[in-house]
């Protein structure tokens, strides 16, 4: 729904509740189409890229990324229909949501059992002294949901 009135940077930014850095960022890498620019070099918005920055940011808070987004959106700008990868993409993150769950679920009983044994130690350990609560997690595997990934 494109508005008659044109919008600045700073409007459209405040509008959609980001920075005019983020707007800058999403013409970048292709997320938002490049506006036609006053003869001073200013951008001027249209409101279908107040839509089209709302649309990133909804789509953004469920999981996808930036650039699977300027994949789909470079689809869809030119006329395509990528339906089909858009709910693809959507299942393999509700897998991996599922994954992510199960493991914090397995995480919070670990974490529970430990405070639990901490919570033994600290009742008997003599005033002044140290419970080596950090040493007792010695041979505790990580739970796949806190393991750094390697770069």
């Amino acid at each position: 729904m494109a508005e008659s009135r044109t919008l600045r940077i700073g409007e459209i930014a405040g509008l959609a509740g980001v920075s005019p850095d983020t707007i800058r960022h999403y013409e970048r890498i292709g997320v938002l189409p490049h506006p036609p620019r006053t003869l001073a070099g200013y951008r001027r918005f249209s409101g279908d890229a107040l839509q089209r920055v709302r649309l990133v940011r909804n789509a953004l808070a469920i999981g996808f990324s930036l650039s699977e987004l300027a994949r789909i959106l470079k689809i869809r700008d030119a006329g395509g229909v990528p339906c089909k990868e858009l709910r693809s993409l959507a299942k393999e993150k509700l897998h991996s949501l599922r994954e992510q769950i199960a493991a914090l679920t397995r995480l919070r009983k670990q974490m529970g059992k430990i405070v639990r044994g901490w919570d033994h130690k600290v009742a008997y350990i003599p005033k002044g002294k140290r419970a080596g609560l950090l040493e007792s997690l010695e041979g505790i595997p990580p739970t796949p949901a806190f393991r750094r990934k390697k770069k």
